[in-house]
């Protein structure tokens, strides 16, 4: 079983570990991550990191799982405005672009079909209630609450880092994220609300 850093300079390597090992997934891969770059990057050896975290496979688990939770803590779901919701993953998305490569690392080399996670209640049920709540009050569209949750952050992917069409970046002009903030939030207030169904 893993172990848990006793000291703060565990706990410092445990966080460096962390960081090195999310480049290097959110850049490769589960398959195409190596340790040796990991261990390299965050200053440590390998034996530190398998007692940590166990294996490769284990590592990438408490990384994705870790973004997983960032998501859901840094932009949780505001049912009364889905489009700022939508917009708010959109910023998410520039800040922080690995998350968004890992769950498509995930996609493709673990679960091509279905939910991305087993445990996806925990990610969900919060957001699936909100959706029907706001449903029953008549503020949202009738439909299946996760066909809705799903195609809001679909739009808020547009510009991600696995759009098929152009990836943003931070780097670009303000006014451009504006103009896509604008229309991204109009789109999805215009597909969700109780009065444009």
């Amino acid at each position: 079983m893993p172990e848990q850093p006793q000291t703060s300079r565990g706990a410092e390597t445990y966080q460096r570990i962390l960081d090195a090992a999310t480049k290097e997934f959110a850049q490769h891969g589960i398959a195409g991550a190596r340790i040796e770059r990991i261990v390299t990057a965050a200053r440590t050896n390998k034996a530190q990191l398998y007692a940590y975290f166990g294996d490769k496979e284990r590592l990438f688990d408490a990384i994705f799982l870790s973004s997983l939770e960032r998501i859901t803590n840094v932009v949780p779901i505001d049912a009364d405005d889905l489009a700022d919701w939508a917009v708010r993953l959109y910023d998410e998305y520039l800040r922080r672009p690995d998350l968004i490569r890992l769950a498509t690392w995930t996609r493709l080399e673990r679960r091509p079909a279905g939910h991305l996670v087993e445990t996806h209640q925990h990610y969900d049920d919060h957001k699936l209630t909100a959706i029907t709540q706001a449903q029953a009050a008549g503020r949202i569209r009738a439909g299946d609450p996760f066909d809705i949750m799903a195609m809001v952050i679909a739009m808020s992917m547009a510009w991600s880092p696995v759009s098929n069409v152009y990836a943003a970046s931070d780097q670009e002009p303000q006014a451009v994220h504006d103009r896509r903030r604008a229309l991204l939030r109009d789109c999805v207030r215009r597909a969700t609300t109780a009065d444009a169904s």
